[in-house]
Parts: structure tokens; sequence; C-alpha cells
């Protein structure tokens, strides 16, 4: 017919012949195409691929991490000779030392003094985080390296460092004594004031790229719709804010919890016999104490703690997850 135009046939496209359920790769589809085989995921030559590229570093956690381990705990249940060798056993007095007031004090003291480095670091990283992702503009970046270059220094160096700050003669008592904050006598080294300073500086860090990353893939359109529902801006954050960067928070409680409380630099550097942490007793019983089966014991224990910690976390994260999905 004049005028009529020939349809052209649509062309195919990339999952128009895919392979329907009961058809063989190459039988002809509805419209006479014939079919390719779906797409199963990656190929055999990939997964070799991962799996040669995992290889070492599984290696290298097996025979470094997992044989640490299993040595430490297997010394916790030995003995020392007269010489103080360490000494393959069964001796369950080891755990049984553990009970005694003095192990317990210590114990409880390290766990309050990660506790409150957890809190601190929180009270502080926050508003950091906040400005940052929220009103760091262009310059985020700039601002985060500002925050992370310097911790890439030795943490050794740092907390030398950090003392001379903290010391008697130091600028910040100067400060405080000139404007009369604080009497001549005051001080913070050798005092749990000095050694919480240290561990909050040392591991503050920590808990800001969590926050950070947290707050910064949040929507903000939230707070604005939060500042018209709930009105003030606490409120908003209590409401809106907090519970969007509650992951954040929590990842950062972690890994801010986890090496404060098995550090010694900060009590050794900045506290006095009465600060004493569990990561003193373990270094004292393997290096001056000649007991490494007690230090081992000190070790699994301190490890228990931590592993709860972590567990805690997890189930966290995973309820989180769960109720996202919903």
């Amino acid at each position: 017919m004049a005028g009529s135009k020939t349809p052209v046939p649509a062309r195919p496209g990339p999952d128009t012949h895919r392979l329907p359920l009961g058809k063989a790769a190459g039988e002809p589809g509805p419209d006479g195409a014939p079919t390719q085989p779906a797409r199963t995921g990656p190929s055999a030559a990939g997964n070799r691929l991962w799996t040669v590229l995992m290889l070492p570093g599984t290696l290298w956690m097996a025979a470094f991490l997992i044989g640490s381990l299993i040595l430490v705990a297997t010394l916790a249940f030995g003995t020392t000779d007269p010489l103080g060798n360490p000494r393959f056993g069964f001796n369950p007095e080891n755990f049984a030392a553990l009970a005694e007031p003095a192990y317990r004090a210590v114990m409880v003291r390290s766990l309050g003094y990660a506790l409150l480095t957890c809190l601190i670091c929180l009270l502080v990283a926050y508003p950091v985080a906040y400005a940052i992702a929220l009103h760091g503009g262009r310059f985020k970046t700039l601002l985060i390296a500002a925050i992370v270059v310097p911790f890439f220094a030795n943490y050794l160096v740092r907390m030398y460092g950090w003392s001379v700050v903290l010391s008697d003669d130091g600028p910040l008592l100067k400060a405080l004594r000139g404007i009369g904050l604080v009497g001549d006598d005051a001080k913070v080294l050798q005092t749990g004031v000095g050694v919480v300073a240290g561990l909050v500086y040392g591991f503050v860090v920590f808990m800001i790229i969590p926050l950070y990353a947290a707050l910064e893939r949040m929507d903000v359109s939230l707070i604005e719709a939060g500042r018209d529902l709930y009105g003030g801006p606490l409120r908003t954050f209590v409401h809106v804010t907090l519970p969007a960067t509650r992951q954040g928070a929590a990842a950062g409680c972690v890994l801010v919890f986890l090496p404060a409380m098995g550090d010694f630099v900060s009590a050794q550097l900045m506290g006095g016999p009465d600060q004493i942490m569990i990561g003193n007793l373990i270094q004292d019983k393997f290096f001056q104490g000649q007991n490494w089966p007690l230090g081992s014991a000190l070790t699994m224990l301190m490890m228990a703690v931590l592993f709860l910690g972590m567990l805690g976390y997890l189930r966290r994260a995973r309820k989180d997850e769960a109720e996202a999905v919903r």
C-alpha cells in the first residue's frame, strides 16, 4: 500500500533471548530467535583467582594469629621451673589465682578506664564528625586528613609528647594556674585522669572516622524533616541523627574499647602504681616476673572480655540490619 511503512522488527535487548525454563540453548524462542543460556554467576576461573589471592593472607593468619593463640591457651595451663622457664602441663591454679583481690581490682580498673574512654571519645568525636560531614563543604577531605595524618606517627612517640603536655611543668597546667583555675599542687600525671586522657588522645580518631562515615551517608533531608516535626535541634538530634548514626557509634566504641582495654603505655607513662591496667600486668609477668603461664592466663581473661564485647556488637549490628530490611 502506498504511503505505508514497513514495520521494523525491534532489536533484541541483552535479556530478550534468555534461556526459558525447559528450553535448551539454541532452540528458537517466542519470536523465532535462538535462545542464549542465562548467566549463572562468576566463572570457575574467577573463583580460582580469588582463592589464590586469599591463600597467602589465610596462611599468614593461620600461622601467626591462630597458632599464637593456641600457644598462649596451652601455656596458660603450664608451670615454671626453678629458673623461671615455662613448662607445658596442666595447672588450673593459674586461672584460680586470677580471683585474688589484687587481680580483680586491676581488671575492674581496666574495664572502667576503657568504658570511660569510649564515653569521652564519643562525646568529643560526635561534634567533630558532625561539623565535618554536614558543614565541611569542599574541605571535608582536607579536614579528615588533618585529623588522621598526625596519628600516623608512632604511638609511643605520641604518648611521650602527651605526657610532656600533661606534666606538672607542662603548658596545660601552667595555663590553668595562670588563670587561677587550679592550685600550685595540681597534677594530672600519676593519676587516673592522666591515664584516661592518654587513652582518649590515643584512640579518639578511631571514633571520629566511623561517625563521620555514618553521618556522610545519612540523608540530610531527614534532619530538615526532623526540624519541622520535632522543632528544636536537640530533639532532632535525639530522634533523627542519633538513630541514623547508631551503627557508626557502635563501631567506633568497639574500635576504641578493644585497644584501650589492653593498653599499657598510657598507664605506664601517665599513671602510677595505683593506675596499672591489665596490659601492664601481662607485660610484667612476661618480661620481669618470668611467669609466662600466669601472664598467659591473664591474656586469656582479657581476650574473653574483649570477645564478649565484640559478640555484643555483632549481635546488635545483625539486629539493626534485620530491622532495616523490614
